[in-house]
């Protein structure tokens, strides 16, 4: 349930949301956020996937921005039937991620230091060349939400906002990638094995979004078990779900008898099986390590269900 931020005699508005270090980081993020989508719609320009991708994510995350820091400023957030902290937390964490993508992908496949053709020229240059910019400080305002809100030992903090719970929502993103590279035909469905391995980054997916969707949602109390219990015997069977995909899917896509142990020459760039198949095995490892980081994260977090 959301948490009352409103101290005894307090006013109707809380100047901390725009005043605090936290709150100066938020009214950064729409600042950059702004100029950002301002720059690239007015002369900067976008186009195919990745420039969709690019707009959505700073579209989205501004919006969300904008709606935390109207909460949090008005002290309406009390009257959301989610858990604040919860909320926060793993949406800073989310922005981190989804701003670092957008800044590393439009300056790859849209900024170049040499004029445009016209109509563009020069000016829609220098216009993708800020925009770039921006979205880099757009990044670092929300990791520095995410450096400011982290819980710190012996801090009583929500999960969320613990180092575990800040795994969870990274665990989630990479399953993502995961996922965008399986559908890129990756040829998963040619052997049971690797079919498995779906099955594993899909249930682990599907698990890690409930936790997270039951800790914003504040109903951590209402599983009948201890919650963080729950969060560490889950971690440790994901822990061996993915040991088993890490070992599986690198052996029946690149093993000679299965697969091919290297890229094959007459296989072309963006529409390869095989570029498919090779990122799928290295998040599958980084997602590995990170559950690992998470089951050893998850054996000493202190948290409080209701904030």
């Amino acid at each position: 349930m959301g948490s009352s931020m409103e101290p005894p005699g307090g006013g109707y508005l809380y100047l901390g949301a725009v005043t605090s270090p936290v709150g100066t980081a938020r009214m950064l993020q729409l600042a950059f956020g702004c100029t950002t989508l301002s720059l690239v719609a007015h002369r900067g320009g976008f186009a195919d996937i990745q420039g969709t991708f690019c707009m959505a994510t700073w579209g989205f995350c501004f919006a969300l921005s904008g709606l935390v820091v109207a909460c949090d400023f008005t002290r309406l957030h009390g009257c959301l039937r989610l858990s604040w902290g919860n909320f926060t937390a793993a949406f800073a964490m989310l922005a981190t991620l989804l701003s670092a993508t957008a800044a590393v992908i439009y300056p790859l496949y849209f900024t170049r230091l040499q004029c445009l053709p016209e109509p563009g020229g020069c000016v829609a240059r220098n216009f993708r060349l800020a925009a770039s910019v921006f979205a880099g400080l757009l990044f670092l305002a929300y990791a520095a939400e995410v450096a400011l809100t982290r819980a710190r030992p012996g801090q009583v903090a929500s999960y969320m906002a613990t180092m575990s719970g800040l795994l969870k929502i990274v665990q989630a993103f990479v399953a993502c990638i995961i996922f965008g590279a399986l559908v890129h035909d990756s040829r998963y469905g040619r052997y049971a094995a690797t079919q498995w391995c779906v099955a594993v980054y899909s249930l682990c997916f599907l698990a890690t979004v409930a936790v997270v969707a039951l800790s914003v949602m504040g109903h951590m109390g209402r599983l009948g078990c201890p919650f963080d219990r729950v969060v560490v015997v889950y971690t440790f069977l994901a822990v061996l779900l993915y040991l088993s995909a890490a070992v599986i899917w690198p052996v029946f896509c690149f093993d000679p008898k299965y697969g091919m142990p290297g890229r094959p020459p007459d296989c072309s760039w963006g529409s390869c099986p095989w570029d498919s198949q090779l990122v799928v095995t290295i998040f599958t490892y980084v997602n590995l390590l990170l559950y690992v980081a998470d089951l050893a994260y998850s054996q000493r977090i202190r948290f409080v269900p209701t904030l």
